[in-house]
């Protein structure tokens, strides 16, 4: 295909938005083109929490607009993207001194009935004692509820949302910076790091923490808008329970922290918040992790020692300034922002739960009385076959069920892994045969990754396209990093003893 002269729209930064701004875009036939300094979702985009949420901790600052529409959309990303997306429990004990249960209770009515649910159950009130949640907790006579959101892969998001701008025509460049921007009153010509140049009659600046050093030194805006960059840190330890639920765990100082299964044999612990001056800041620090581990322990059985963290990660959200409010109160909202005299706009905020909808105005600035088209439309990976009013959830795992059956030579567990991870494309891969063992993953799958998912080093397979890098092994990781021509030394250190082969490939509880 070849390349236009002019692009109608140029996107810099390649996370979920400026990824769901492309896919918008290029499905109302406008010429786009997007260009990402790093990895697609190589920031804040991959260091999330892993939810679609609605938010229930945001009720308690009245943002019941915001909430609103994040649980609408939690119900059309779970049917969109079914193979890396699913429902979550998660467990809510309360405790004394603490939010009261009469106000969880409320909490979780409206969180109930705020929107159409469609894929996941409604709240309930449970006894620790008796349910099998209760025995990771060390308090089990305390009052608790279980409720239910979504967990995503954040970074495959990114991936699914660019493939399709891509399949619809969409240039994706990555590893490209904008250096210059100029616009001369018809189009932006904008040089790129590679010293090739791109022309464009919009630009949308989605750099999400870069933003404001984007709209000033990029493209040379004297109205660039103020952002509150807001750190926030994750840890990854083993497993603290075998159950399903994920917990969310009041704190002494207002805030609340997640348990999240993770990886079948992992839990993900998050977040903090903590304010930074600059994106290049971000690293998850001794005294955030050391928060996190007592912010669990507070309420687990079995309390977790430093030894226990096999992985940490941390990613900055780059918020609306509102002087006055703290890190908690800051909303997760986003704002366009439009620049005097030229046809470009700076996005602020969001959340990867409602990037979607964020796109929609996007577009809806840009090509005024263009078709929106994405609520019902299904992300590559998730285009399973469907039977008539079947949502894609049920869909995918009928079709999962089906994949495995018809391929009995393959561990069960490695064909969940690979569908779980790119969907259907896993059917043909499955097909054509894997071909060599590269550390623990497959070389099909390997070249699958940089083909056609952007992927052009190790650390973009291993930690992004999957989560493999805790599985594998300082040896695999290394054997992934020779496959992409890094020398050995390019291989992150050793994080945790290898697992066994047997648990390496199942990464959903179905």
């Amino acid at each position: 295909m070849s390349q236009p002269s002019v692009f109608d729209v140029l996107i810099i930064g390649g996370g979920i938005n400026g990824a769901g701004v492309a896919r918008d875009a290029a499905g109302r036939g406008l010429k786009v083109a997007l260009i990402e300094a790093g990895d697609l979702g190589g920031a804040t985009s991959s260091a999330s929490t892993k939810l679609i949420h609605g938010g229930l901790r945001y009720l308690e600052f009245y943002a019941f607009r915001l909430v609103q529409k994040a649980l609408a959309e939690r119900e059309v990303l779970l049917d969109a993207a079914p193979h890396i997306t699913w429902p979550q429990s998660f467990v809510l004990p309360q405790a004394k001194g603490m939010r009261p249960a009469w106000m969880l209770r409320a909490a979780l009515f409206l969180y109930d009935h705020l929107a159409r649910r469609k894929d996941v159950p409604g709240s309930s009130a449970i006894n620790l004692a008796q349910d099998r949640a209760g025995r990771a907790l060390a308090d089990k006579t305390a009052r608790a509820f279980r409720y239910w959101d979504g967990w995503i892969d954040d970074a495959r998001m990114v991936i699914a949302n660019c493939q399709d701008a891509a399949a619809r025509g969409a240039l994706i460049r990555t590893r490209t910076a904008a250096t210059a921007a100029r616009f001369d009153g018809d189009v932006w010509n904008v040089t790129l790091s590679d010293g090739t140049s791109l022309s464009a009659r919009y630009i949308v600046n989605a750099a999400g923490p870069w933003a404001e050093d984007v709209a000033r030194r990029v493209l040379g805006r004297n109205d660039a808008p103020a952002l509150k960059l807001v750190q926030g840190s994750h840890i990854i330890t083993k497993r603290v329970h075998l159950g399903r639920d994920a917990f969310m765990l009041q704190q002494p100082d207002g805030r609340i922290i997640f348990i999240i299964p993770y990886e079948r044999d992992f839990s993900l612990i998050g977040t903090t918040e903590r304010t930074i001056e600059r994106p290049e800041d971000v690293a998850a620090s001794e005294d955030e992790v050391a928060y996190l581990l007592a912010a669990a322990n507070r309420w687990i059985a079995r309390p977790l020692t430093e030894a226990d963290v096999v992985h940490r990660f941390a990613g900055v959200r780059p918020l609306v300034l509102e002087p006055g409010k703290d890190d908690r109160e800051t909303t997760r909202d986003w704002r366009l922002v439009p620049h005097d005299g030229v046809p470009a706009l700076t996005i602020i905020g969001g959340k990867i739960t409602t990037y979607r909808v964020l796109a929609e105005d996007v577009i809806a600035t840009i090509a005024k009385g263009s078709k929106r088209w994405t609520a019902g439309a299904i992300l590559p990976g998730g285009d399973v076959p469907r039977k008539r009013g079947e949502r894609g959830q049920a869909a995918f795992k009928r079709w999962l069920d089906t994949l495995i059956a018809s391929h009995e030579n393959y561990d069960p567990r490695l064909i969940r892994r690979l569908a779980m991870t790119i969907g259907t494309p896993a059917a043909p891969l499955l097909e054509a045969g894997l071909g060599r063992n590269i550390g623990g993953m497959w070389e099909a799958e390997l070249t699958h990754y940089r083909d056609h998912e952007w992927a052009t080093c190790s650390d973009d397979v291993l930690w992004r396209r999957t989560k493999m890098g805790l599985h594998i092994g300082q040896a695999g990781r290394a054997a992934v990093a020779e496959w992409f021509g890094e020398s050995n030394s390019a291989a992150q250190p050793e994080l945790q003893p290898e697992l066994p082969v047997a648990h390496r490939f199942a990464t959903r509880p179905l």
